[in-house]
Protein backbone atom coordinates (compact mmCIF):
# COMPACT_ATOMS: atom_id res chain seq x y z
CA UNK A 1 0.00 0.00 0.00
CA UNK A 2 1.19 3.38 -0.76
CA UNK A 3 1.55 6.18 1.34
CA UNK A 4 -0.88 8.21 -0.41
CA UNK A 5 -3.30 4.97 0.32
CA UNK A 6 -2.65 4.55 3.73
CA UNK A 7 -3.06 8.46 4.28
CA UNK A 8 -6.31 8.27 2.41
CA UNK A 9 -7.23 4.61 5.26
CA UNK A 10 -6.44 6.82 7.82
CA UNK A 11 -8.19 9.84 6.93
CA UNK A 12 -11.21 7.79 5.94
CA UNK A 13 -11.21 5.78 9.25
CA UNK A 14 -11.09 9.19 11.02
CA UNK A 15 -14.11 10.54 9.12
CA UNK A 16 -15.66 7.17 10.57
CA UNK A 17 -15.58 7.69 14.02
CA UNK A 18 -15.94 11.61 13.14
CA UNK A 19 -19.46 11.03 12.04
CA UNK A 20 -20.21 8.37 14.72
CA UNK A 21 -19.74 11.00 17.42
CA UNK A 22 -21.92 13.19 15.80
CA UNK A 23 -24.65 10.86 15.54
CA UNK A 24 -23.99 9.78 19.05
CA UNK A 25 -23.79 13.06 20.25
CA UNK A 26 -27.01 14.47 18.33
CA UNK A 27 -29.06 11.18 19.76
CA UNK A 28 -27.77 11.96 23.75
CA UNK A 29 -29.59 15.30 23.13
CA UNK A 30 -32.60 13.93 21.40
CA UNK A 31 -32.22 11.49 24.93
CA UNK A 32 -31.68 13.93 27.64
CA UNK A 33 -33.86 17.22 26.15
CA UNK A 34 -37.33 14.98 26.48
CA UNK A 35 -35.49 13.14 29.86
CA UNK A 36 -35.82 16.34 31.57
CA UNK A 37 -39.36 17.10 30.69
CA UNK A 38 -40.75 13.74 32.06
CA UNK A 39 -38.47 13.36 35.53
CA UNK A 40 -38.01 17.28 35.80
CA UNK A 41 -34.96 19.07 37.06
CA UNK A 42 -34.43 17.87 39.77
CA UNK A 43 -35.04 14.34 38.70
CA UNK A 44 -32.43 15.14 35.91
CA UNK A 45 -29.95 16.02 38.87
CA UNK A 46 -30.24 12.52 39.91
CA UNK A 47 -29.36 11.34 36.52
CA UNK A 48 -26.19 13.75 36.31
CA UNK A 49 -24.97 12.78 40.01
CA UNK A 50 -24.93 9.00 38.65
CA UNK A 51 -23.45 9.99 35.46
CA UNK A 52 -20.46 11.83 36.58
CA UNK A 53 -19.50 9.25 39.37
CA UNK A 54 -19.83 6.89 36.28
CA UNK A 55 -18.33 9.25 33.96
CA UNK A 56 -15.22 9.27 36.29
CA UNK A 57 -14.95 5.45 36.79
CA UNK A 58 -15.34 4.97 32.99
CA UNK A 59 -12.81 7.55 32.32
CA UNK A 60 -10.09 6.04 34.59
CA UNK A 61 -10.68 2.41 33.16
CA UNK A 62 -10.62 3.53 29.43
CA UNK A 63 -9.34 6.42 28.68
CA UNK A 64 -5.74 5.73 27.85
CA UNK A 65 -5.42 2.06 28.21
CA UNK A 66 -7.26 1.21 24.60
CA UNK A 67 -5.18 3.95 22.95
CA UNK A 68 -2.56 1.93 24.03
CA UNK A 69 -3.85 -1.21 23.24
CA UNK A 70 -4.63 0.40 19.58
CA UNK A 71 -0.81 1.85 18.98
CA UNK A 72 0.65 -1.98 20.23
CA UNK A 73 -2.14 -3.92 17.97
CA UNK A 74 -1.21 -1.67 15.03
CA UNK A 75 2.60 -1.76 15.06
CA UNK A 76 2.34 -5.62 15.72
CA UNK A 77 0.03 -5.75 12.60
CA UNK A 78 2.27 -3.55 10.64
CA UNK A 79 4.96 -5.81 10.99
CA UNK A 80 3.48 -8.71 10.63
CA UNK A 81 3.66 -10.18 14.41
CA UNK A 82 0.17 -11.97 14.60
CA UNK A 83 1.20 -14.22 16.96
CA UNK A 84 1.89 -10.97 19.30
CA UNK A 85 -1.23 -9.05 18.01
CA UNK A 86 -3.60 -12.24 19.13
CA UNK A 87 -1.69 -12.40 22.74
CA UNK A 88 -1.73 -8.93 23.14
CA UNK A 89 -5.63 -8.73 23.05
CA UNK A 90 -5.77 -12.09 25.05
CA UNK A 91 -3.79 -10.48 28.43
CA UNK A 92 -5.64 -6.95 27.77
CA UNK A 93 -8.70 -8.65 27.83
CA UNK A 94 -8.38 -10.18 31.08
CA UNK A 95 -6.95 -6.64 32.46
CA UNK A 96 -10.06 -4.74 31.73
CA UNK A 97 -12.06 -7.40 32.58
CA UNK A 98 -10.33 -7.15 36.19
CA UNK A 99 -10.95 -3.29 36.38
CA UNK A 100 -14.79 -3.30 35.33
CA UNK A 101 -15.11 -5.47 37.75
CA UNK A 102 -14.19 -3.60 40.64
CA UNK A 103 -15.41 -0.62 39.69
CA UNK A 104 -18.56 -2.11 39.05
CA UNK A 105 -18.64 -3.40 42.15
CA UNK A 106 -17.48 -0.90 43.83
CA UNK A 107 -20.59 1.60 42.29
CA UNK A 108 -22.84 -1.22 43.02
CA UNK A 109 -22.30 -1.72 46.83
CA UNK A 110 -20.85 1.93 47.34
CA UNK A 111 -24.27 3.30 45.62
CA UNK A 112 -25.38 4.88 49.05
CA UNK A 113 -22.07 6.03 50.38
CA UNK A 114 -21.40 7.34 46.52
CA UNK A 115 -25.01 9.12 47.09
CA UNK A 116 -24.12 11.06 50.66
CA UNK A 117 -20.82 12.23 49.67
CA UNK A 118 -22.08 13.82 46.60
CA UNK A 119 -24.96 15.16 48.45
CA UNK A 120 -27.54 13.75 47.24
CA UNK A 121 -29.01 10.67 48.58
CA UNK A 122 -31.73 10.19 46.41
CA UNK A 123 -29.42 9.17 43.73
CA UNK A 124 -28.79 5.80 45.41
CA UNK A 125 -31.07 4.05 42.70
CA UNK A 126 -29.65 5.47 39.43
CA UNK A 127 -25.84 5.05 40.59
CA UNK A 128 -26.60 1.44 41.49
CA UNK A 129 -28.39 0.83 38.32
CA UNK A 130 -25.98 2.23 36.02
CA UNK A 131 -23.08 0.12 37.68
CA UNK A 132 -22.90 -2.78 35.48
CA UNK A 133 -22.41 -0.59 32.44
CA UNK A 134 -19.09 0.20 33.86
CA UNK A 135 -18.00 -3.50 33.33
CA UNK A 136 -19.44 -3.78 29.66
CA UNK A 137 -17.78 -0.38 28.78
CA UNK A 138 -14.33 -1.74 29.88
CA UNK A 139 -14.76 -4.73 27.85
CA UNK A 140 -15.72 -2.49 24.88
CA UNK A 141 -12.89 -0.48 25.44
CA UNK A 142 -10.68 -3.22 24.84
CA UNK A 143 -11.73 -4.31 21.84
CA UNK A 144 -12.40 -1.40 20.39
CA UNK A 145 -8.85 -0.59 20.45
CA UNK A 146 -7.84 -3.72 19.39
CA UNK A 147 -9.86 -3.44 16.15
CA UNK A 148 -9.06 0.18 15.91
CA UNK A 149 -5.48 -0.60 16.19
CA UNK A 150 -6.16 -3.42 12.74
CA UNK A 151 -7.48 0.38 10.67
CA UNK A 152 -10.89 -0.73 10.87
CA UNK A 153 -13.20 1.58 13.03
CA UNK A 154 -16.49 0.67 11.18
CA UNK A 155 -16.86 -1.86 14.42
CA UNK A 156 -16.54 0.67 17.06
CA UNK A 157 -18.51 3.11 14.90
CA UNK A 158 -21.82 0.92 14.67
CA UNK A 159 -21.04 0.21 18.37
CA UNK A 160 -21.32 3.56 19.58
CA UNK A 161 -24.83 4.15 17.65
CA UNK A 162 -25.99 0.83 18.78
CA UNK A 163 -25.03 1.78 22.14
CA UNK A 164 -26.67 5.49 21.89
CA UNK A 165 -29.74 4.38 20.06
CA UNK A 166 -30.49 1.43 23.30
CA UNK A 167 -30.43 4.42 25.77
CA UNK A 168 -32.82 6.73 23.78
CA UNK A 169 -35.45 3.05 22.63
CA UNK A 170 -34.77 1.83 26.48
CA UNK A 171 -34.36 4.78 28.95
CA UNK A 172 -36.62 6.77 27.98
CA UNK A 173 -39.49 4.32 27.76
CA UNK A 174 -38.52 3.14 31.41
CA UNK A 175 -38.47 6.49 32.75
CA UNK A 176 -41.84 7.28 31.91
CA UNK A 177 -43.62 4.16 32.93
CA UNK A 178 -42.09 3.95 36.23
CA UNK A 179 -42.43 7.81 36.94
CA UNK A 180 -45.57 9.21 35.15
CA UNK A 181 -47.53 5.39 34.81
CA UNK A 182 -46.46 4.27 38.35
CA UNK A 183 -46.23 6.95 40.14
CA UNK A 184 -42.99 5.98 41.68
CA UNK A 185 -40.46 9.17 42.81
CA UNK A 186 -38.30 10.91 40.66
CA UNK A 187 -35.47 9.01 41.71
CA UNK A 188 -36.55 6.04 39.97
CA UNK A 189 -37.68 7.55 36.79
CA UNK A 190 -33.96 8.63 36.43
CA UNK A 191 -32.81 5.01 37.56
CA UNK A 192 -35.24 3.95 34.27
CA UNK A 193 -33.32 6.45 32.41
CA UNK A 194 -29.98 5.05 33.65
CA UNK A 195 -31.32 1.28 33.08
CA UNK A 196 -31.41 2.34 28.84
CA UNK A 197 -27.83 3.17 29.40
CA UNK A 198 -27.08 0.25 31.31
CA UNK A 199 -28.48 -1.96 28.41
CA UNK A 200 -26.79 0.29 25.40
CA UNK A 201 -23.56 -0.66 27.03
CA UNK A 202 -24.69 -4.55 27.00
CA UNK A 203 -25.73 -4.43 23.39
CA UNK A 204 -22.52 -3.05 22.17
CA UNK A 205 -20.61 -5.50 24.11
CA UNK A 206 -22.66 -8.38 22.67
CA UNK A 207 -22.49 -6.74 19.11
CA UNK A 208 -18.95 -6.72 19.33
CA UNK A 209 -18.46 -10.02 20.54
CA UNK A 210 -19.97 -11.37 17.96
CA UNK A 211 -18.06 -9.61 15.26
CA UNK A 212 -14.60 -10.58 16.54
CA UNK A 213 -15.96 -13.90 16.59
CA UNK A 214 -17.05 -13.91 13.46
CA UNK A 215 -14.14 -12.37 11.94
CA UNK A 216 -11.19 -14.29 13.99
CA UNK A 217 -7.79 -13.99 12.39
CA UNK A 218 -6.34 -17.56 12.08
CA UNK A 219 -3.39 -16.16 9.78
CA UNK A 220 -0.35 -17.89 10.50
CA UNK A 221 2.64 -16.72 11.68
CA UNK A 222 6.26 -17.14 12.86
CA UNK A 223 6.76 -14.93 15.37
CA UNK A 224 7.39 -15.11 19.04
CA UNK A 225 5.56 -12.47 21.34
CA UNK A 226 6.85 -11.26 24.33
CA UNK A 227 5.56 -12.47 27.68
CA UNK A 228 2.05 -11.73 28.89
CA UNK A 229 3.88 -9.76 31.68
CA UNK A 230 6.19 -7.73 29.20
CA UNK A 231 2.98 -6.71 27.10
CA UNK A 232 1.49 -5.48 30.42
CA UNK A 233 3.72 -3.03 30.81
CA UNK A 234 4.10 -1.62 27.62
CA UNK A 235 0.18 -0.87 27.90
CA UNK A 236 0.56 0.46 30.99
CA UNK A 237 3.41 2.63 30.26
CA UNK A 238 1.28 4.11 27.41
CA UNK A 239 -2.00 4.32 28.87
CA UNK A 240 -1.27 5.48 32.25
CA UNK A 241 -0.31 9.13 31.10
CA UNK A 242 -3.14 9.39 28.90
CA UNK A 243 -5.51 8.45 31.45
CA UNK A 244 -4.22 11.13 34.21
CA UNK A 245 -4.37 13.74 31.23
CA UNK A 246 -7.97 12.20 30.38
CA UNK A 247 -9.06 11.80 33.49
CA UNK A 248 -8.36 15.48 35.15
CA UNK A 249 -11.79 17.18 33.84
CA UNK A 250 -14.14 14.20 34.91
CA UNK A 251 -12.54 14.51 38.34
CA UNK A 252 -12.95 18.06 38.71
CA UNK A 253 -16.65 18.32 37.24
CA UNK A 254 -17.48 15.37 40.10
CA UNK A 255 -15.59 17.43 42.91
CA UNK A 256 -17.18 20.36 41.38
CA UNK A 257 -20.71 18.29 41.21
CA UNK A 258 -20.15 17.44 44.58
CA UNK A 259 -19.30 21.67 45.88
CA UNK A 260 -22.16 22.89 44.58
CA UNK A 261 -24.54 20.52 45.81
CA UNK A 262 -22.97 21.04 49.27
CA UNK A 263 -23.14 24.68 49.37
CA UNK A 264 -26.46 24.84 48.17
CA UNK A 265 -27.43 22.02 50.63
CA UNK A 266 -25.93 24.44 53.65
CA UNK A 267 -27.70 27.07 52.40
CA UNK A 268 -31.03 25.30 52.51
CA UNK A 269 -30.34 23.87 56.38
CA UNK A 270 -29.03 27.08 57.79
CA UNK A 271 -31.01 29.71 56.33
CA UNK A 272 -35.17 30.48 56.84
CA UNK A 273 -36.94 28.03 54.09
CA UNK A 274 -37.64 29.97 50.81
CA UNK A 275 -33.89 31.58 50.84
CA UNK A 276 -33.37 29.40 47.53
CA UNK A 277 -36.12 29.43 44.58
CA UNK A 278 -36.12 25.78 44.55
CA UNK A 279 -34.12 22.58 46.09
CA UNK A 280 -30.30 21.93 45.80
CA UNK A 281 -31.48 19.19 43.11
CA UNK A 282 -33.85 20.89 41.16
CA UNK A 283 -31.42 24.11 40.93
CA UNK A 284 -28.36 21.85 39.95
CA UNK A 285 -30.91 20.48 37.24
CA UNK A 286 -31.71 23.47 36.11
CA UNK A 287 -27.84 24.27 35.49
CA UNK A 288 -27.43 20.70 33.63
CA UNK A 289 -30.10 22.01 31.35
CA UNK A 290 -27.52 24.53 30.03
CA UNK A 291 -24.31 22.16 30.21
CA UNK A 292 -26.40 19.88 27.66
CA UNK A 293 -27.08 22.35 25.34
CA UNK A 294 -23.16 24.28 25.54
CA UNK A 295 -21.52 20.63 24.98
CA UNK A 296 -23.43 19.75 21.35
CA UNK A 297 -21.06 22.61 19.46
CA UNK A 298 -18.56 20.96 21.40
CA UNK A 299 -18.90 17.73 19.23
CA UNK A 300 -19.10 18.99 15.97
CA UNK A 301 -14.96 20.53 16.91
CA UNK A 302 -14.17 16.83 16.70
CA UNK A 303 -14.63 16.21 13.18
CA UNK A 304 -12.94 19.27 12.48
CA UNK A 305 -9.83 18.01 14.58
CA UNK A 306 -9.92 14.43 13.32
CA UNK A 307 -9.79 15.79 9.77
CA UNK A 308 -7.19 18.68 9.44
CA UNK A 309 -4.70 17.88 12.33
CA UNK A 310 -3.07 14.66 10.92
CA UNK A 311 -1.95 16.82 8.14
CA UNK A 312 0.02 19.11 10.61
CA UNK A 313 1.06 16.08 11.98
CA UNK A 314 2.70 14.73 8.37
CA UNK A 315 4.15 18.61 7.72
CA UNK A 316 5.71 18.56 11.17
CA UNK A 317 7.45 14.88 10.24
CA UNK A 318 8.71 16.22 6.92
CA UNK A 319 9.61 19.58 8.67
CA UNK A 320 7.54 21.23 6.26
CA UNK A 321 6.43 23.85 8.76
CA UNK A 322 4.93 26.49 6.37
CA UNK A 323 2.66 23.93 5.46
CA UNK A 324 1.69 23.08 9.41
CA UNK A 325 1.06 26.69 9.73
CA UNK A 326 -1.52 26.64 7.02
CA UNK A 327 -3.54 23.58 8.62
CA UNK A 328 -3.67 24.86 11.89
CA UNK A 329 -4.89 28.26 10.92
CA UNK A 330 -7.52 27.04 9.21
CA UNK A 331 -8.50 25.34 11.64
CA UNK A 332 -9.03 27.99 13.91
CA UNK A 333 -10.96 29.41 11.34
CA UNK A 334 -13.32 26.65 11.23
CA UNK A 335 -13.51 26.44 14.71
CA UNK A 336 -14.06 30.07 14.94
CA UNK A 337 -16.62 30.45 12.14
CA UNK A 338 -18.69 27.58 14.22
CA UNK A 339 -17.78 28.18 17.93
CA UNK A 340 -18.37 32.09 17.72
CA UNK A 341 -21.93 32.13 16.38
CA UNK A 342 -23.53 29.38 18.59
CA UNK A 343 -21.83 30.62 21.78
CA UNK A 344 -23.30 33.86 20.96
CA UNK A 345 -26.48 32.46 19.42
CA UNK A 346 -27.05 30.59 22.42
CA UNK A 347 -26.69 33.21 24.87
CA UNK A 348 -28.93 35.80 22.73
CA UNK A 349 -31.83 33.00 22.68
CA UNK A 350 -31.18 31.52 26.10
CA UNK A 351 -35.02 31.80 27.39
CA UNK A 352 -36.41 31.22 24.39
CA UNK A 353 -34.57 28.02 23.41
CA UNK A 354 -34.66 26.24 26.87
CA UNK A 355 -38.82 27.27 26.69
CA UNK A 356 -39.35 25.64 23.25
CA UNK A 357 -37.09 22.40 24.39
CA UNK A 358 -38.93 22.09 27.84
CA UNK A 359 -42.48 22.39 27.23
CA UNK A 360 -43.71 20.72 30.49
CA UNK A 361 -41.10 23.02 32.45
CA UNK A 362 -42.05 26.41 31.41
CA UNK A 363 -40.87 27.69 35.24
CA UNK A 364 -37.60 25.51 35.39
CA UNK A 365 -37.05 26.98 31.85
CA UNK A 366 -37.29 30.39 32.61
CA UNK A 367 -35.31 30.11 35.68
CA UNK A 368 -32.47 28.58 33.41
CA UNK A 369 -31.99 31.12 30.66
CA UNK A 370 -29.97 33.35 32.79
CA UNK A 371 -27.74 30.45 33.46
CA UNK A 372 -27.67 29.53 29.77
CA UNK A 373 -26.74 33.03 28.81
CA UNK A 374 -23.64 33.01 30.48
CA UNK A 375 -23.26 29.23 30.15
CA UNK A 376 -23.42 30.02 25.96
CA UNK A 377 -20.27 32.04 25.82
CA UNK A 378 -18.14 29.53 28.29
CA UNK A 379 -19.21 27.36 24.69
CA UNK A 380 -16.97 28.93 22.94
CA UNK A 381 -13.93 28.59 25.14
CA UNK A 382 -14.72 24.99 25.10
CA UNK A 383 -14.16 24.88 21.38
CA UNK A 384 -10.96 27.02 21.66
CA UNK A 385 -10.03 24.27 24.14
CA UNK A 386 -10.41 21.03 22.47
CA UNK A 387 -8.56 22.01 19.36
CA UNK A 388 -6.14 23.57 21.10
CA UNK A 389 -5.77 20.57 23.36
CA UNK A 390 -5.37 18.76 19.98
CA UNK A 391 -3.11 21.18 18.66
CA UNK A 392 -0.42 20.64 21.41
CA UNK A 393 -0.82 17.13 21.12
CA UNK A 394 -0.25 17.22 18.04
CA UNK A 395 3.32 18.76 18.03
CA UNK A 396 4.63 16.41 20.98
CA UNK A 397 3.28 18.71 23.51
CA UNK A 398 0.75 15.82 25.71
CA UNK A 399 1.36 17.29 29.13
CA UNK A 400 0.85 20.94 29.00
CA UNK A 401 -2.80 19.97 28.39
CA UNK A 402 -2.62 18.70 31.75
CA UNK A 403 -1.35 21.00 33.89
CA UNK A 404 -4.18 23.74 32.05
CA UNK A 405 -7.01 21.86 32.57
CA UNK A 406 -5.70 21.23 36.40
CA UNK A 407 -5.48 25.39 36.92
CA UNK A 408 -8.97 25.69 34.92
CA UNK A 409 -10.00 22.97 37.10
CA UNK A 410 -8.47 24.93 40.64
CA UNK A 411 -10.41 28.52 39.19
CA UNK A 412 -13.65 26.30 38.76
CA UNK A 413 -13.92 25.05 42.36
CA UNK A 414 -12.90 27.60 44.29
CA UNK A 415 -15.46 30.24 42.74
CA UNK A 416 -17.84 27.71 43.31
CA UNK A 417 -17.16 27.28 47.05
CA UNK A 418 -17.02 30.88 47.04
CA UNK A 419 -20.17 32.02 44.40
CA UNK A 420 -22.84 28.89 45.26
CA UNK A 421 -22.17 29.48 48.56
CA UNK A 422 -23.52 32.70 48.74
CA UNK A 423 -27.14 33.07 48.94
CA UNK A 424 -27.34 36.06 47.13
CA UNK A 425 -25.69 34.22 43.54
CA UNK A 426 -26.18 30.30 44.83
CA UNK A 427 -26.58 28.49 41.48
CA UNK A 428 -26.29 31.66 39.26
CA UNK A 429 -22.48 30.95 40.19
CA UNK A 430 -21.69 27.41 38.74
CA UNK A 431 -22.24 28.99 34.71
CA UNK A 432 -20.02 32.25 35.85
CA UNK A 433 -17.01 29.77 37.54
CA UNK A 434 -17.77 27.37 34.11
CA UNK A 435 -17.04 30.50 31.79
CA UNK A 436 -13.74 31.24 33.87
CA UNK A 437 -12.45 27.52 33.95
CA UNK A 438 -12.75 27.33 30.32
CA UNK A 439 -11.49 31.15 29.57
CA UNK A 440 -8.47 30.17 32.38
CA UNK A 441 -7.77 26.97 29.94
CA UNK A 442 -8.38 28.45 26.54
CA UNK A 443 -6.13 31.25 27.40
CA UNK A 444 -3.45 29.04 28.10
CA UNK A 445 -3.37 26.39 25.61
CA UNK A 446 -3.47 29.62 22.98
CA UNK A 447 -0.53 31.16 24.84
CA UNK A 448 1.10 27.51 24.42
CA UNK A 449 0.07 27.36 21.00
CA UNK A 450 1.93 30.83 19.65
CA UNK A 451 4.88 29.65 21.99
CA UNK A 452 5.27 26.17 20.43
CA UNK A 453 3.91 27.04 16.87
CA UNK A 454 7.00 26.42 14.38
CA UNK A 455 5.43 29.89 12.58
CA UNK A 456 3.82 32.10 15.29
CA UNK A 457 -0.29 31.95 14.79
CA UNK A 458 -2.02 35.92 13.84
CA UNK A 459 -4.55 35.52 16.33
CA UNK A 460 -5.99 38.54 15.63
CA UNK A 461 -6.53 38.00 12.10
CA UNK A 462 -8.25 34.62 12.63
CA UNK A 463 -11.16 35.93 14.92
CA UNK A 464 -11.75 39.29 14.77
CA UNK A 465 -13.74 39.25 11.42
CA UNK A 466 -15.91 35.94 13.21
CA UNK A 467 -16.25 38.10 16.27
CA UNK A 468 -17.55 41.11 13.91
CA UNK A 469 -20.01 38.64 11.93
CA UNK A 470 -21.19 36.94 15.29
CA UNK A 471 -22.10 40.41 16.85
CA UNK A 472 -24.06 41.38 13.74
CA UNK A 473 -25.78 38.22 14.07
CA UNK A 474 -26.29 38.32 17.51
CA UNK A 475 -28.02 41.95 16.97
CA UNK A 476 -30.01 40.11 14.49
CA UNK A 477 -31.07 37.20 15.93
CA UNK A 478 -32.06 39.86 19.04
CA UNK A 479 -34.24 42.21 17.06
CA UNK A 480 -35.94 39.38 15.18
CA UNK A 481 -37.24 37.22 17.96
CA UNK A 482 -38.38 40.40 19.48
CA UNK A 483 -40.10 41.90 16.91
CA UNK A 484 -41.90 39.06 15.87
CA UNK A 485 -43.04 37.84 19.36
CA UNK A 486 -44.51 41.08 20.38
CA UNK A 487 -46.50 41.08 16.67
CA UNK A 488 -47.55 37.52 17.45
CA UNK A 489 -48.77 38.21 21.32
CA UNK A 490 -52.12 37.06 21.50
CA UNK A 491 -52.64 35.71 18.30
CA UNK A 492 -51.58 32.13 19.58
CA UNK A 493 -50.48 30.12 22.78
CA UNK A 494 -47.79 31.67 24.55
CA UNK A 495 -45.70 29.05 23.86
CA UNK A 496 -46.91 28.47 19.88
CA UNK A 497 -45.75 32.25 19.77
CA UNK A 498 -42.08 31.78 21.19
CA UNK A 499 -41.44 28.72 19.18
CA UNK A 500 -42.58 30.55 15.85
CA UNK A 501 -40.40 33.62 16.84
CA UNK A 502 -37.23 31.56 18.02
CA UNK A 503 -37.12 29.50 15.19
CA UNK A 504 -37.76 32.06 12.83
CA UNK A 505 -35.07 33.98 14.32
CA UNK A 506 -32.44 31.34 14.35
CA UNK A 507 -33.45 31.08 10.79
CA UNK A 508 -32.91 34.84 10.04
CA UNK A 509 -29.25 34.65 12.27
CA UNK A 510 -28.30 31.36 9.65
CA UNK A 511 -28.65 33.59 6.78
CA UNK A 512 -27.08 36.77 8.36
CA UNK A 513 -24.26 34.94 9.68
CA UNK A 514 -23.70 33.45 5.83
CA UNK A 515 -23.70 37.21 4.52
CA UNK A 516 -21.22 38.33 6.87
CA UNK A 517 -19.05 35.30 6.43
CA UNK A 518 -18.93 36.15 2.51
CA UNK A 519 -18.33 39.62 2.70
CA UNK A 520 -15.87 39.65 5.03
CA UNK A 521 -14.08 36.87 3.24
CA UNK A 522 -13.69 34.96 6.55
CA UNK A 523 -13.66 31.83 4.78
CA UNK A 524 -10.85 30.75 2.52
CA UNK A 525 -10.14 27.98 -0.12
CA UNK A 526 -7.57 26.47 1.80
CA UNK A 527 -9.99 25.92 4.64
CA UNK A 528 -12.23 23.80 2.68
CA UNK A 529 -10.22 22.17 -0.06
CA UNK A 530 -8.73 18.92 2.04
CA UNK A 531 -12.88 18.38 2.79
CA UNK A 532 -14.83 15.76 0.54
CA UNK A 533 -15.71 17.98 -2.23
CA UNK A 534 -14.05 20.99 -1.11
CA UNK A 535 -13.04 21.99 -4.76
CA UNK A 536 -16.57 22.28 -5.04
CA UNK A 537 -17.42 24.25 -2.25
CA UNK A 538 -14.61 26.29 -3.38
CA UNK A 539 -16.51 27.39 -7.23
CA UNK A 540 -19.70 27.28 -5.71
CA UNK A 541 -18.68 30.21 -2.56
CA UNK A 542 -15.92 31.62 -5.20
CA UNK A 543 -13.62 31.11 -2.37
CA UNK A 544 -9.92 32.31 -2.66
Amino acid sequence: MSKKDSRQSFLGGAAILAAAVVIVKLIGAVFRIPLTNIIGTEGKAHFMVAYNIYNVLLTISTAGLPLAISKLTSEAHTQGRENEKRKLFRTAIWLFFGLGLVFSLFMFFGAAWLADFQGDDLAFWPIRALAPAVFCVCLLACMRGYTQGQGNMKPTAVSQVLEALCKLGIGLPLAYYFYKILGMGREIGAAGAILGVTAGTMVSMFFLIVYLLSHRDRAESSDIPESSAALMRKVLSIGIPITLSNSAMSIITLIDQKIVLGRLNLIEATLAPGTLSASPASLYGRYSMGMDLINLPASFVYPVTMSLLPFAAAALARHDSAEANRTVSSAFRLIALLALPCGVGLSVMATPILTLLYPALPEDAAAAGPLLQTLGIACIFICIMILTNAVLQSYGHEKIPIATVIAGGAVKIGMNYILVGNPDINIAGAPVSTLCCYLVIAVLNLFFVWKYSPEKPRYLSIFVKPILASAVMGAAVWAVYGLLSRAAAGSFSAYLVNGISALCAIAAGVVVYFVMVLALRILRADDVRNMKKGDAVIRFLHLK
